[in-house]
């Protein structure tokens, strides 16, 4: 998984890795030659007494040194500048793939799941990418170049490397193999304390209004206590493998030293050839040390790689059409028939069979219990889902038909938690029309009776906003919220309980003024309070999932049982009629 997803977002970036590759061929190259050129020094030019062999041999090894070192750095400029291009790529990729996503896809990955696979796990990779290009290229090389050295200044004593270089191999592959499964618990835990510290940022002011502090505090820590184990538990791994090769690296310059010297004594041997081939060995275990250190990144970045593909691999259930309709009538005409919806993996559907007609000029609300599928009904529309049977129709095309750049020009929603991004007022209000005069956002901050809570603030439609509206009590961001989509100004107004933060002089003045900006659109409104849609020109009941009564609020009361228990839970006999 990881080998596919670099390969399919490290192509455009050939010619630059390509130039990697070659100056760190040209940078191991002149490594390996260093110790070599260190032998002729002391073999030719200190055993024979000869300066100027060493001088001109010393002015070699600093030309070659300078040659290390431009490579090097070139090298590093050029495998830092893509690792980063590659982290941008996946991380763009990522973020429009979950762009695409239904309410469906996010709620099976989870934001804070999302969040660590945009952020942590790509940069896991993205790590990976650059280490390799700094170290990993040049091991290999290193590796066989040091060998072919090696065997260059002495073959009986190479023979030293058939043993050493296979132990040390085998005790990092014996370690590695341990960490694979170590890194994906870990991963899945920060995605856990992600979560348990996005609920609790979120929902601070619960906290406090029922005194769980302590409650949230032992949550927290047992979260990041698990976290911490598993992190433990590589951590020992992690410091078990230095020891390991140190050891194997020490005790090879040992048996070096010791069987070299044999060598000499018997004349079979250099003290020259000696001290290169013990360079050469170094650098050969020190490139199996490089390898190594990677080794360790590479089972926590296969684990990352395997959680981005997931999300790169997994198709949206919207999926947008082939050859969209562009236009419409604009009238605004809405229209469900027999439309189903069901979760993947659920015994029973939340809607089953629905059939609703909402006109221009009219308001239709939908009402029933909670669970009956109120909300699920209106997400049909804008297509936050699709319905799995059935169809939604606007203007007499099905939904899944429609250009997704028309359907949201013709179909405004006010969900039932308004959302408002960090940011300012006006930059709220504009998010659907950027365009939008302050004029006409004034117009719609007093249709929404929120204009004299924003004059009130100090800098008016420039006020700061929280990251989403927290800054705010829930009512002005309700107003916010609506104010927002009629600046957009859609043929058809979905409100989702919309109007529940509000007092009811609040919602009779905003219901009111909404009658008259609305007059000539389709407006469906799905609410809890019958005060707020009693007087609606359609007034569809939801039970269990499907329609069991359509009608006016007088008719509703006299022929249908479920709306009248409704009614009568919030108001009295004479109040209701």
């Amino acid at each position: 998984m990881l080998i596919r997803l670099l390969r399919a977002h490290l192509r455009p970036y050939t010619q630059p890795i390509a130039l990697l590759v070659l100056l760190q061929l040209v940078q191991t190259l002149a490594t390996l030659y260093l110790p070599t050129l260190n032998a002729d020094i002391i073999d030719q030019g200190v055993v024979q007494g000869d300066t100027g062999y060493i001088l001109r041999t010393g002015g070699v090894m600093a030309a070659v040194t300078l040659v290390q070192i431009v490579c090097a750095v070139g090298a590093v400029y050029f495998g830092a500048r893509t690792a980063m291009a590659l982290g941008r790529d996946v991380r763009a990729g990522v973020f429009d793939r979950v762009q695409s996503f239904s309410a469906r896809e996010v709620g099976r990955f989870g934001a804070p799941s999302l969040i660590t696979r945009t952020t942590n796990d790509v940069q896991q990779v993205q790590m990976l990418v650059l280490m390799s290009f700094t170290l990993m290229v040049s091991a290999p090389i290193m590796c066989v170049g040091g060998i072919v050295m090696a065997l260059n200044q002495d073959v009986p004593l190479s023979a030293l490397l058939v043993v050493i270089v296979p132990v040390l191999g085998v005790l990092v592959s014996l370690i590695v193999r341990r960490m694979r499964p170590l890194f994906r618990t870990m991963q899945v835990r920060i995605d856990t304390v992600n979560r348990v510290l996005r609920e609790q940022i979120g929902g601070l002011r619960v906290i406090r209004a029922f005194v769980r502090d302590r409650h949230e505090q032992e949550r927290f820590a047992g979260a990041n206590g698990e976290l911490m184990d598993v992190s433990l538990r590589v951590g020992r791994l992690m410091a078990l493998m230095f020891p390991v090769v140190m050891t194997v690296v020490n005790v090879s310059g040992v048996a070096v030293l010791w069987f070299g010297g044999k060598r000499i004594d018997s004349g079979g041997m250099e003290i020259g050839a000696l001290t290169a081939f013990l360079s050469y060995l170094m650098q050969i275990l020190m490139s199996v040390m490089m390898a190594t250190f990677m080794f360790m990144m590479v089972p926590r970045a296969e684990v990352c790689a395997e959680r981005i593909r997931e999300v790169l691999d997994t198709d949206s259930s919207v999926v947008p059409p082939l050859a969209p309709v562009r236009t419409l009538a604009r009238s605004g005409h809405l229209e469900l028939r027999g439309a189903d919806f069901r979760y993947p993996g659920a015994e029973e559907s939340v809607l089953r069979g629905v059939d609703l007609v909402a006109r221009p000029g009219e308001t239709t609300a939908v009402i029933g219990s909670t669970g009956s599928g109120k909300s699920t009904l209106l997400g049909l529309v804008p297509r936050l889902f699709d319905a799995t049977g059935g169809s939604v129709l606007v203007d007499g095309v099905d939904v899944r038909e429609l250009d997704p750049a028309l359907l949201a020009r013709t179909v405004g929603l006010v969900p039932q938690r308004p959302y408002l991004f960090s940011g300012t007022v006006a930059s709220n209000l504009r998010y659907g029309n950027p365009d939008a005069t302050d004029k006409e956002l004034w117009h719609a901050l007093e249709v929404a009776q929120a204009r004299d809570f924003v004059e009130g603030l100090a800098e008016g439609l420039e006020a700061p906003v929280a990251q989403g509206g927290t800054n705010l009590s829930g009512g002005q961001r309700q107003r916010l919220a609506i104010a927002r989509t009629l600046v957009r100004r859609p043929e058809i107004y979905l409100f989702d309980d919309s109007f529940s933060a509000l007092d009811y002089a609040t919602d009779a003045a905003l219901r009111a003024a909404l009658a008259r900006e609305t007059a000539d659109a389709t407006v469906v409104i799905v609410a809890q309070r019958v005060s707020t849609i009693r007087d609606a020109d359609r007034i569809v009941v939801l039970d269990e999932g499907r329609v069991v009564a359509t009608g006016t609020h007088a008719e509703l009361m006299a022929g249908d049982p479920t709306y009248r228990e409704i009614v009568l839970s919030q108001l009295t006999e004479e109040e209701a009629a």
